[in-house]
């Protein structure tokens, strides 16, 4: 439920006000009667003089002790009311399943005596705390996509590779992420959107809108899980309605009914009868017969090539996706390298590359549980947002220290009230900037020198670079931003990572389909940390978190830590 009203906007308020807030027992009694669990409260100008809202938060909360009450001031102190409103609601629809999914996680954690604190990893690809993300859940929402991306920036780092696309491809969705010279791509706005899910900066409108810090991620619901289906004009469709684990795709044999694309890449050969280490044991004919049943038999098709449709179709789906991270943003996507990861991603990664003219894949030396990784190359980290709205001709350097020093000491209180009292941190400050009549504004680093002349500089080249032109009119600044985190702590080294060798060289053969023409081939299957530093596709390479599957005439080189570049033909 939301809540909106006008609140007030700079007029002094002593708090005489609050009774004309109140909920009243009454009216608490009748929401919690009519099934409300969380409720959302947005006044109009709440980031200028917030007392009316919080008031009112406080009213609710006494009178609805039961519910979850989130203050638009809490999440997003910043002018917009649409995307200050959205994104409150969005954080009021995931408090209550949030919240109970980490106090039991918590407890379970102590119940069997681990006493370390729970860190949880936000859609900046940072660390925060388990109280952190029951009071903010809206910015962990991208949050696995988010922490695999930084592992891939450390690990090309690592390995010499800086310019790449993260592609990660799990059970229900996948997802792209641009790296360019080592750097994640970031941006403060996201919007869950039909069809794909991409940062608001260039379509608004039609999703479910986040104004808060994240990795620059676009997603399509495309995923190992996804039901292939089709429409009402006979057109074949995959995704975005995925099979879940339970009951999950027809060869799973717990009761689903419609093909998916596990099931299709398990008649085409090219994942094994037997997933995670044999636990899993597939069921080829369920799988066949699911699709013979409604995508084959209905257009007089052979199973093969149903099974090839829809593979082929999931990866235009997420193809799309890379598209978005580069051609949509003037980038040619032959200049990057594709590292895939997820348990899906090795299964696709080089046909989605190939489509689009990319001719390197990596894969790292874990896939399935490189986003668990990633979670380690993060810090712990605060945010933090204060209005500046201010023209830049009249741009205030006194005021703006001031406001960097009271950032600052927020900063410093919320990691000592976490148990972290006088620890180093680090300060990275943006302030949004735009040009006059704008409604979207650009997150600006500060520079060192920070000058009006500075500022405007820095300003129009990102302009130009993220638009492809500059205007005229006046610039102004919106709001200052702070990314503070601990400048010391353990995060994962990559370098430090060495390939497992095992015993295991047995190489067996099956069949499996590469397309319409090179057909059925006899692929050599065999452990990949048994494989050698050099090989020739077709080969299929399983582990027991995924499975890469190297087309025909692609050549891969191993390292020493386990990763594998292929060079495509």
């Amino acid at each position: 439920m939301a809540a909106g009203g006008s609140g007030t906007h700079g007029r002094r308020w002593d708090g005489a006000g609050a009774s004309r807030c109140r909920c009243g027992d009454r009216g608490g009694t009748t929401l919690i009667a009519q099934g409300v669990t969380s409720i959302a409260i947005c006044f109009l100008n709440s980031y200028v003089n917030p007392a009316h809202e919080r008031a009112a938060a406080g009213a609710l909360a006494s009178a609805c002790p039961e519910a979850s009450i989130t203050a638009s001031i809490d999440v997003l102190p910043s002018m917009g009311e649409y995307e200050r409103c959205s994104t409150t609601v969005v954080n009021a629809y995931v408090v209550p399943a949030l919240r109970g999914y980490l106090t039991r996680l918590e407890e379970g954690l102590r119940g069997i005596g681990v006493s370390a604190p729970l860190l949880i990893g936000n859609s900046n690809g940072g660390l925060s705390t388990a109280a952190h993300a029951q009071r903010r859940p809206v910015f962990f929402i991208t949050s696995g996509r988010a922490a695999g991306a930084v592992g891939a920036a450390r690990m090309g780092t690592r390995i010499g590779v800086q310019d790449l696309i993260a592609f990660d491809m799990g059970g229900t969705t996948a997802s792209a992420t641009l790296i360019r010279n080592g750097e994640v791509s970031r941006t403060h706005e996201y919007e869950f959107r039909d069809g794909i899910s991409t940062p608001s900066r260039f379509i608004k409108a039609g999703g479910y809108m986040m104004r808060v810090p994240t990795v620059d991620v676009a997603e399509v619901g495309s995923g190992a899980g996804s039901i292939a289906a089709r429409d009402e004009g006979g057109l074949l469709r995959v995704g975005p309605v995925s099979a879940g684990a339970l009951p999950g795709p027809a060869c799973y044999g717990k009761g689903g009914d419609y093909p998916t694309v596990t099931d299709a890449n398990l008649a085409l050969g090219l994942i094994p009868p037997a997933l995670g280490g044999g636990s899993i044991t597939l069921d080829a004919k369920a799988g066949r017969a699911a699709i013979a049943r409604h995508i084959a038999q209905p257009v007089d098709l052979s199973v093969d090539a149903a099974a090839q449709g829809i593979r082929d179709v999931v990866n235009a789906n997420m193809a799309r996706a890379i598209r978005a991270v580069t051609v949509e943003r003037g980038l040619d996507p032959r200049d990057f390298t594709l590292l895939a990861f997820g348990g899906s991603g090795p299964v696709h990664a080089c046909d989605v590359a190939a489509s689009l003219g990319m001719t390197r894949v990596l894969f790292p030396a874990a896939p399935g549980v490189f986003t668990a990784a990633g979670m380690l190359a993060g810090r712990l980290e605060h945010h933090f947002l204060r209005p500046f709205l201010a023209d830049l001709r009249e741009f205030d350097a006194t005021g703006l220290e001031t406001l960097v020093r009271v950032m600052q000491q927020d900063a410093a209180n919320a990691f000592s009230s976490e148990g972290y009292q006088g620890t180093a941190l680090t300060h990275a400050f943006s302030l949004d900037m735009r040009f006059r009549g704008q409604e979207a504004s650009l997150a600006i680093a500060l520079p060192e020198d920070t000058t009006a002349a500075s500022l405007r500089t820095a300003f129009m080249e990102n302009y130009r670079e993220t638009y492809g032109y500059v205007s005229d009119d006046r610039i102004e600044t919106v709001a200052l931003r702070l990314v503070a985190a601990l400048a010391e702590g353990p995060v994962l080294d990559f370098s430090a990572a060495q390939k497992t060798h095992t015993r295991t060289t047995a190489k067996t053969t099956r069949p499996a389909y590469f397309g319409s023409k090179a057909g059925w081939l006899d692929v050599p299957v065999m452990r990949r940390e048994a494989a050698g530093e050099t090989l020739t596709g077709p080969i299929i390479l399983e582990s027991d978190d995924c499975t890469v599957v190297i087309p025909p005439d692609a050549h891969a080189l191993g390292d020493s830590a386990g990763n594998l570049l292929v060079t495509l033909d």
